[in-house]
């Protein structure tokens, strides 16, 4: 379990194990955020002061709601509003510190135009 706050601390997230990738979307709302999503199963990643003490963004699809910290302001997960249909949720892996993720892999996506996806090393060579 490894577990992050948002920058006032009032939010906390547990998430189950450490991402083997992180995605990067240019979507029009990931761009603007400027998170770095891993996806876990909804139910195995935990957050404490969610509901009270934050606030959402429903887009527009309205399948997915975009949670931040009251507080801070800090993004700090999305989930399904269908979490029987919609089975995962992201987490903004940049609440965590760099240390606890290390290395992991960067799957930048094209969800603004192709929904294709490329992984940072192909792209940059390293």
């Amino acid at each position: 379990m490894l577990s992050a706050t948002c920058h006032c601390g009032t939010i906390r997230i547990d998430i189950p194990s450490l991402p083997s990738e992180v995605t990067n979307c240019n979507c029009s709302i990931c761009r603007r955020l400027g998170g770095l999503w891993a996806y876990y199963d909804v139910g195995t990643v935990t957050v404490h002061g969610h509901p009270q003490h934050t606030d959402e963004y429903i887009q527009g699809d309205k399948t997915l709601r975009v949670v931040r910290c009251k507080t801070c302001g800090c993004t700090t997960h999305w989930e399904p509003l269908d979490p029987q249909r919609y089975k995962r949720l992201g987490v903004n892996i940049r609440n965590f510190e760099p240390e606890a993720i290390g290395n992991v892999r960067i799957r930048l996506l094209d969800g603004a135009n192709t929904w294709e996806s490329f992984y940072w090393e192909d792209l940059h060579g390293t």
